[in-house]
This record gives C-alpha cells, sequence and structure tokens, in this order.
C-alpha cells in the first residue's frame, strides 16, 4: 500500500481503504477502481491524498483509452445534438473520429491477443457509440476484415443510433418492457429513420448504412425492422457489440452484470447472433473485470485485480476477506490458473 496524492492520479488506481468525508461518509469503497472520470471529483471534495495498492498490483486492460473515450464522446455528442433530419453538415468529421478510434486501438501492443475489462456501468447513447465502435473495431481486426471494412464500421457504430433523434422524448432511454405495444412499435422504426436521415449521404459508404439499418436484425429472422435473415457480416458485429454493451448498460433494458451478458450471448449463439462473431467477442471479453468482487468457492471474498490470456472466466484474485469474515492482513494475490481447485462461485454488489 502506497499514499499518493491525488493531483499524482493517472486513473485505474485501486483503493487500499475506504475513502471518507471528514465526518465518515464513504465517498469510495476499499478497492474500488479510481476512473479517471472521479479524480475531478476528488478534488473538488478537497481530498488531497489517497491509499492506494502498488500499481504492478493491478493490471485493467482497456480497448480504448480513456482520454481518447472521453473525447471521442465530447466530438459525438457535439455533432449528433445540432443534427437535424437532413442537415447532416458536421456528421462527416465523425470519419475522423472513428479513424482516431481505429488507431488508438491499434497502437497497443499485441492487441488482438489481449482480454479486455469491459464493465457494467450507467451510459447515455453517446458513451454507449463509442463503446460498440471500440468492441465492433477490435471484435473486426480479430476477424481480419480489410481496413475499409473495419473503418466503415467505426463510422456507422457512432451512427448507429441517430434514428433515436426523431422519436418521442418520453421513449429515450426507457426499459422496453415498460412501453406499450404501439410504443415499441415506435421505437423499432429508429434504424430505418437513421437510415433515411443518411441514406443521400455521399460521404458515406452503402455497408455503413446497412449498418445503421440493420444492426437490430437476427440471424433466425426475429429482429427488427425488417426481419431479414440476409445480414452482412459487418452488421453481425456490430449487434453482437450492441445488444452486450445495452445490457451492462441498461439502455432500454434492465441492467445487468458482465458475466450475466456473457450467458446471454453464449445462449443464444447461433440462434440469434452469428456463432462465428459471437466466439471472436467473447475470447477477448473478461467474464469477471478488473474491480470485481467475487466469492470463490472456499468462502473467501476476492477482488480481480488481473486477467489470464486465454482463460477469460479464471483471472488473478486478490483475497481481502477470509472465509471466517475476518479481513485479511497480510496480501494473499491467487491466480486462478494456478491454483487449479479454487472456482469463483458468484458476483458480489
Amino acid at each position: 500500500m502506497i499514499v499518493r496524492k491525488v493531483e499524482e492520479l493517472v486513473g485505474n488506481e485501486v483503493l487500499a481503504r475506504d475513502l471518507t468525508t471528514w465526518d465518515y461518509q464513504t465517498i469510495l469503497p476499499e478497492e474500488a477502481v479510481i476512473r479517471v472520470d472521479y479524480i475531478e471529483k476528488l478534488k473538488e471534495l478537497g481530498i488531497k491524498e489517497v491509499c492506494i495498492h502498488e500499481e504492478e498490483e493491478s493490471h485493467e486492460c482497456l480497448i480504448l483509452k480513456t482520454d481518447i473515450e472521453h473525447s471521442a464522446k465530447k466530438k459525438v455528442k457535439e455533432i449528433l445534438e445540432k443534427h437535424t433530419y437532413k442537415h447532416n453538415g458536421n456528421l462527416v468529421e465523425l470519419s475522423k473520429t472513428a479513424d482516431n478510434i481505429i488507431s488508438n486501438i491499434l497502437e497497443k501492443d499485441q492487441v488482438i491477443e489481449r482480454v479486455y475489462d469491459i464493465k457494467q456501468r450507467n451510459a447515455d447513447i453517446y458513451e454507449h457509440s463509442i463503446s460498440i465502435c471500440s468492441l465492433a473495431i477490435l471484435t473486426a481486426l480479430k476477424m481480419e476484415l480489410p481496413s475499409e471494412k473495419i473503418h466503415d464500421i467505426g463510422v456507422a457504430c457512432l451512427l448507429h443510433d441517430i434514428g433515436l433523434r426523431y422519436l418521442p422524448h418520453d421513449l429515450f432511454n426507457k426499459n422496453l418492457d415498460e412501453l406499450s405495444e404501439y410504443e415499441i412499435a415506435e421505437y423499432k422504426k429508429h434504424p430505418i429513420y437513421g437510415y433515411s436521415a443518411l441514406k443521400d449521404e455521399n460521404w458515406l459508404s452503402e455497408a455503413s448504412k446497412l449498418i445503421i439499418l440493420l444492426h437490430h436484425e437476427r440471424i433466425n429472422g426475429s429482429g427488427y425492422p425488417l426481419k431479414t435473415k440476409d445480414i452482412p457480416l459487418e452488421c453481425l458485429i456490430v449487434s453482437v457489440c450492441d445488444v452486450f454493451d445495452e445490457m451492462i448498460c441498461g439502455i432500454n433494458c434492465k441492467r445487468i452484470k458482465v458475466h450475466e451478458a456473457i450467458e446471454f450471448l453464449k445462449f443464444y449463439k447461433d440462434k440469434k447472433f452469428d456463432g462465428r462473431v459471437v466466439d471472436v467477442f467473447l475470447n477477448f471479453t473478461a467474464v469477471y473485470p478488473v474491480g470485481t468482487h467475487v466469492l470463490t468457492s472456499e468462502g473467501e471474498i476476492g477482488v480481480v485485480v488481473g486477467q489470464n490470456k486465454d482463460f477469460q472466466d479464471r483471472p488473478i484474485l486478490r483475497i481481502i476477506q477470509n472465509r471466517d469474515g475476518s479481513k485479511v492482513k497480510k496480501e494473499i494475490i491467487k491466480n486462478l490458473v494456478k491454483v487449479q481447485n479454487l472456482f469463483i462461485e458468484k458476483v458480489i454488489g
């Protein structure tokens, strides 16, 4: 454990002690991962120092650098909020934003071989667009699609939900289970609205336009708006990334944990979603992202501090509570690939 000044934090550090206010109200609990956007909040609260674990003990692996993600979200939000139907002057700038995201992903060493921490979170449609953009680009890279197709996917992801802007405001970000039959029918028109708004844009490829139209279609014909089974590979990639991120963010549905979303994709593999795409997607997605608290088969509580390549469900744990409920005094690290008789029973919290 070390003490670090808040102004020296860079993001993704792990708290070694509860962070509290002067009157002992918990701001962040022990073992919480300090995100970049938390740092400014800590400064605003007058927090000067925090106790964190040694940096090498936690190995969170993100697809996109946090600062790149924030700047991309700001750009997408700025452009889309100015957009009106058939007046799309600034939308072409998103082509450059997609290229920046692709470049950032490709900067990483062994980008294709890594296991990535994709976390359950609250998100708006702009952050959702950035997230599925990075997920779909990584999936396309692993499937060895040509660079122009990867670019088409990236741009389309940033625009895929533009049709939502033409829906009544009270349908925005509501759980679909709460909508009437009429409201659901209206909601399911948003891919058509998006496609219609962009179909005459010469700078946007036909492949990108089809992704915007077909990203909710399913291979068994149960999707919408066309209920087609004739779906290009690029659309199949985006549909998997889109539904996964919607579930872990709670966009138009009840928010669920990452491991539950993974089980959903496994169940519907080759039923609703292309099996090739699902296999590639799950190959780089950590079942238990860094920072996840889990109960082990030995009754201990641990926090995930790292991942193992090719073993997405066997992470590295720091044990923080003994089986008798007492707090661990001396650090215990257990790598589930090496400790083969130890298993994760459930996620806590």
